[in-house]
């Protein structure tokens, strides 16, 4: 008889429930935004985060909120989506805020800074330190909601038509370089050039560069730069953790209902992990490839390493002289990064190390 009487009720809880959740469902708003990129569809794990991100979102809210995603050019040049969210033509962009630097450098810090954070260092001063504080209050002046969505860990050094042995074969050099790091270089005497994903490869291969810097592996394999420069060097000291973003227009993300503000969270985080996931499962194999196809690879020399570290930190001197906000943030993040440097090096750095030694 309780067995009968427990059942009866809960199938009445079921039939509730089956009612409830249409109601729920029928009552949420449907809304239809436009994503602008700053990459090409073929890089399909970069480009892809911005995807991942739409499908979530998607999935979460039983297709009620769509999120369309179109690829650098398609609407505006990848380089323009921040202007193109910040003005309202679309409602929100997936970029590398550290293209952004000639408004303001401190969107350097929204992505990577020369011998910055790392993509778990960064996790960690955001979430649990004061970085996406800061960089909420900053994105603000530009009508911007920042979700960081998406990591490609430290990155490759780049392709070079030539070796690059001492820090005097750094002078005269026109290097694609991304953010902040370009100023860097400068200092000793190289020549950056801002130059979307899409169209590294031709300048390249004109020679209108010498070299450039993309990602790592599986994007630089996709890209063809082996065809066109046969030196591959590393570390990307100015990537130590480069963070991608979702960027949303803050009148359309106000107007959202705080439910659906959730489900953006949310959905960008889980791209941010499945991005840097992806990409640490299919480096290695590309990585392989390269060499394989004759590509020749080569450390940075330390004297180049020192040297661009000097640089970095006159560089930074003088921008926190000339830009409070800069200073703030740039100020709060070393302070943080002293710590995960200690604790890295003593865990996880050893090993890493070990586990190389053994193989």
């Amino acid at each position: 008889m309780e067995r009968r009487s427990f059942l009866k009720k809960a199938g009445a809880g079921l039939a509730v429930g089956a009612v409830a959740m249409p109601a729920i469902a029928q009552s949420a708003p449907t809304v239809k935004w436009r994503l602008a990129s700053s990459f090409p569809k073929s890089l399909d794990t970069i480009y892809g985060g911005a995807e991942t991100f739409a499908k979530r979102v998607a999935e979460a809210t039983g297709g009620k909120f769509q999120i369309q995603v179109f690829a650098g050019g398609e609407i505006v040049p990848g380089l323009q989506v921040l202007d193109a969210t910040k003005d309202g033509t679309v409602e929100c962009c997936h970029t590398a805020s550290y293209y952004f630097v000639g408004k303001d450098p401190t969107f350097a810090f929204d992505c990577a800074l020369p011998f910055g954070l790392t993509n778990r260092q960064l996790d960690a001063w955001y979430r649990h330190g004061n970085g996406l504080k800061l960089m909420r209050e900053f994105f603000a002046t530009y009508n911007v909601h920042n979700l960081p969505c998406g990591n490609t860990g430290v990155q490759m050094g780049g392709w070079y038509r030539k070796e690059i042995k001492t820090v005097k074969d750094m002078e005269g050099l026109k290097m694609r370089i991304g953010g902040f790091a370009g100023q860097v270089i400068s200092k000793l005497g190289a020549v950056p050039q801002q130059i979307a994903g899409g169209d590294i490869y031709p300048a390249l291969e004109k020679g209108t560069i010498d070299a450039a810097e993309w990602v790592g592996p599986y994007d630089d394999q996709k890209l063809g730069f082996n065809k066109v420069a046969k030196f591959y060097y590393y570390p990307g000291w100015w990537e130590g953790g480069p963070q991608l973003s979702v960027l949303v227009n803050k009148k359309a993300w106000d107007a959202l209902p705080k439910e659906y503000q959730a489900i953006l969270e949310i959905a960008a985080a889980d791209a941010h992990v499945e991005m840097m996931a992806e990409y640490d499962a299919k480096n290695p194999t590309a990585l392989k490839q390269l060499i394989a196809g004759g590509a020749q690879l080569r450390p940075f020399p330390k004297d180049v390493m020192d040297a661009c570290y000097k640089a970095a930190q006159e560089l930074y001197a003088e921008t926190s002289a000339k830009n409070a906000t800069f200073k703030k943030v740039y100020d709060d993040m070393k302070k943080f990064q002293a710590d995960q440097v200690l604790w890295g090096r003593i865990a996880e750095g050893t090993y890493h190390n070990f586990m190389a030694s053994v193989r």
